[in-house]
């Protein structure tokens, strides 16, 4: 005998970026060549930039710019 099939209502998908492609929108941190984590403003990749600098001071990290298409090392 076949159990019923439960319909749950499914979340929408959340954004889903590829690491290996650079945004085209915004700052992305970068952690040893790898595009991480994007935000909106650049005060906030650098405030998350430092942070992560300072719990793990050898790590390169840079901010890359998607207007510009440009990165900024953070020491």
């Amino acid at each position: 005998m076949k159990k019923p099939v439960l319909s749950v209502d499914e979340p929408e998908p959340t954004k889903r970026s590829r690491a290996d492609r650079p945004p085209a929108e915004g700052f992305v941190t970068v952690v040893d060549g790898h595009f991480k984590s994007e935000f909106e403003t650049r005060d906030a990749a650098e405030e998350s930039s430092r942070k992560l600098k300072s719990a793990f001071p050898m790590l390169q990290i840079a901010i890359y710019d998607a207007a510009t298409k440009a990165r900024t090392l953070v020491s």
